[in-house]
């Protein structure tokens, strides 16, 4: 008695069986397999695989699971019924299957709205406090004549009281709130600037979203121990004030964030580097066109 999985067509050889009898020839051979080896592996019958290919087999599920495994493949890579796939298609393909569902929105937000796939005329530096983006985003000011801008005074500008305020009296949503509101006011006013962006936005997906869509991101990294430094240097005790741990909490909010700020376009590590370096090494960028004058 034939095995319930090993079915055969008995119409006459479709397109569809041609084309999907033909990704596994091609695959096989891609990978240097001789259809032994690959029935070895997939426990499918070598006279099965070779009506496979020759388009005359009706494969189940569970045989095409095994094929694929064998292949190292994904199913979707062989039963896909769009016919012409390209090397950049395939590519994308690929990406697709390890993007985040942040960075997956992000495509299709784009996708949809071609206002948003304009030339980026901003700088968003991104990262803890400490990292040294106001230094760097003062002197990209100076040195480039671009406008620069601290997001946290735009969100205190938008709420019309200082940050504290806003979390003691409507909390995180409230602030999140303003903070978006506050980016895409800055984005909307000013044709071009360099924008100094508080640690915690990175958190929120949809001003990330914008923030990534819109800026060229760059993420200004330094040590742990160089955020805590440079914080207290700014007269700002906070971070030690009664907290043995605050070291230990700083490293692991810094851990838990590392995958978001890896999303920037560019890391400058400022551990290093004193002011000029950094600055030298943002400009040798090029990743917008500058104006000389002042906007």
């Amino acid at each position: 008695m034939n095995s319930p999985l090993l079915q055969l067509s008995t119409e006459p050889t479709s397109g569809y069986l041609t084309i999907l009898g033909l990704r596994v020839r091609t695959e096989r051979i891609r990978k240097s397999m001789s259809r032994r080896k690959l029935a070895e592996n997939s426990g499918v019958s070598e006279r099965y695989l070779a009506l496979l290919e020759a388009g005359t087999a009706n494969p189940s599920i569970l045989i095409l699971k095994a094929i694929t495994t064998a292949l190292a493949l994904k199913i979707d890579d062989l039963v896909e019924e769009k016919q012409s796939q390209s090397s950049i298609y395939l590519e994308f393909r690929e990406h697709l299957r390890s993007v985040s569902d942040d960075e997956l929105h992000q495509l299709l937000t784009q996708a949809k709205d071609p206002a948003l796939r304009t030339k980026k005329n901003h700088i968003a530096l991104i990262g803890l406090r400490g990292a040294g983006k106001s230094t760097l985003g003062r002197g990209l000011e100076r040195k480039l004549g671009v406008r620069f801008i601290e997001l946290g005074s735009e969100i205190s500008k938008a709420a019309g009281m200082p940050v504290s305020e806003i979390f003691s009296l409507g909390g995180q949503a409230t602030y999140r709130r303003f903070q978006n509101e506050a980016l895409t006011n800055v984005l909307n006013r000013d044709p071009m600037s360099v924008i100094a962006i508080g640690g915690s936005l990175v958190t929120e997906p949809d001003t990330f979203n914008l923030l990534l869509r819109t800026c060229h991101t760059i993420w200004v990294q330094a040590k742990p121990k160089e955020h805590m430094e440079r914080v207290i240097a700014q007269g700002d005790y906070r971070p030690i004030s009664k907290n043995k741990n605050a070291m230990a909490e700083l490293e692991a909010m810094l851990t838990n964030r590392l995958s978001l700020y890896q999303r920037a376009e560019h890391t400058i590590d400022t551990s290093e580097l004193n002011i000029s370096e950094a600055l030298d090494l943002i400009i040798n960028l090029n990743i917008i066109d500058i104006k000389k004058e002042k906007i």
